[in-house]
């Protein structure tokens, strides 16, 4: 547990001004004994971290954050960064790495899973999938998002990984990827109760947003409600699915489209909430609530309050751009294009109608030019205050003339020479 430096100091305080000195040398060491005392407490200062003072509506729970999905502004937050068990909102990496294998064509919905006896061993929250069951890769996602299927999860990891122990050690790369520095995952489901299976409402939010927004589809199933799967080993049965995120049956005024609960009785009660209103995309990760009442509480909590507050401009529409002389060049001109959409994300309700754009480009362009050199700038300004730019860059190559070039354009010359005479 974190203590603040005022309780230190307080704690250091106490104990110089309540022991007496003993007699003889200590109370001729009185004076040098306090200067000691007070440096200590200087040197705890200054090792102290420094806590970022929580400025969102209350919450419950110890440990939140509020995130803007396409930026990955940081609206609000609440001891983001203290280590916790996630519990199984841990199955968000894993289903990043399951979107990975799609994306990459090493996996396929229609691919079918062999459960093995160490899948059909897991407790907690499972689909009872038996040993030698067969499933499809879009059946397990289904029983992973909605069900929270443990023994689906460790299905997965083997078959993509080999093993869960080599899946496992994915998880933690990617999450090093992402830059969640307080991140180390120990199983692929978050059923361990080993106390090294930590992560970060921060860290949370980071790979929800990379799932959502990367891999967008995943709200296909994670806005499923109740579905049903059909066991095969033991002749033919329905099991039926319902999802843990009840936030998608409350009350709200924003659209609710995932994402992740998890609770041990380590973790508590945690979730990673996103939703949508008004082209605004939020997360809300909530660690350690101590009830399941009490994280979709918060979760609506910090939405509303985020929903309330920010606005996003994102334009769709920049200012066209001109082609670019190149001197030198197999061609005299390049064209050129904008290299990426610029979103900015207001915090205080602002009307984004202000904004106002200014475009710089160079001169000229000097071959050899790439696709995807910058040769220009365009700025966005609020207020009188720069917001944000976005690189203006070459659309293809143009390479150098060569003497042949030079030829080509002498001999054009005359002949336009000899039309006029």
């Amino acid at each position: 547990m974190r203590v603040g430096k005022r309780s230190i100091c307080g704690i250091m305080a106490g104990i110089l001004f309540m022991m007496e000195p003993v007699s003889g040398y200590g109370m001729m060491r009185e004076g040098t004994w306090k200067k000691d005392i007070r440096n200590q407490i200087m040197e705890i200062q200054q090792m102290q971290p420094e806590l970022t003072p929580y400025t969102g509506p209350e919450i419950t729970a110890p440990s939140a954050i509020l995130m803007e999905a396409s930026t990955g502004t940081v609206i609000c937050e609440k001891n983001a960064d203290e280590p916790r068990n996630p519990a199984s909102v841990t199955k968000i990496m894993t289903l990043i790495l399951i979107f990975d294998a799609l994306d990459k064509g090493s996996l396929k919905m229609d691919d079918t899973v062999t459960t093995s006896a160490h899948a059909k061993s897991m407790g907690g929250s499972q689909v009872f999938l038996e040993e030698g069951e067969i499933q499809t890769v879009e059946t397990l996602i289904k029983c992973i998002v909605i069900a929270s299927g443990n023994d689906a999860s460790v299905a997965m990891a083997e078959f993509i990984g080999g093993d869960e122990g080599t899946f496992v050690k994915m998880m933690n790369e990617r999450a090093k990827g992402l830059g969640m520095e307080h991140t180390k995952f120990i199983d692929c489901c978050g059923l361990t109760d080993s106390p090294e299976h930590v992560t970060t409402a921060r860290d949370i939010a980071l790979m929800s947003r990379e799932l959502i927004t990367k891999y967008p589809q995943i709200t296909n199933y994670t806005t499923i409600w109740m579905e049903n799967i059909t066991h095969v080993t033991k002749g033919t049965k329905e099991f039926g699915l319902s999802n843990t995120n009840k936030l998608l049956k409350m009350a709200t005024n924003f659209e609710v489209t995932g994402l992740k609960t998890g609770s041990t009785s380590i973790a508590k009660y945690c979730l990673s909430a996103t939703a949508k209103k008004d082209g605004v995309e939020l997360i809300a990760a909530i660690m350690a609530a101590p009830d399941y009442k009490a994280r979709f509480k918060d979760a609506v909590t910090l939405l509303n309050y985020g929903f309330g507050n920010c606005r996003l401009y994102k334009d769709e529409t920049p200012p066209e751009l001109p082609k670019l002389s190149v001197t030198g060049g197999k061609e005299p001109e390049v064209e050129l294009s904008y290299g990426e959409t610029f979103t900015y994300l207001g915090l205080h309700g602002e009307d984004s109608s202000g904004v106002e754009r200014e475009l710089m480009l160079e001169e000229s362009a000097k071959a050899p030019v790439k696709a995807g050199d910058q040769l220009g700038t365009l700025h966005y300004r609020f207020n009188g205050e720069e917001i944000g730019n976005i690189p203006v860059i070459a659309d293809r190559d143009v390479d150098p003339a060569g003497f042949s070039d030079y030829v080509k354009w002498m001999m054009g010359w005359w002949r336009m020479r000899g039309e006029e005479v």
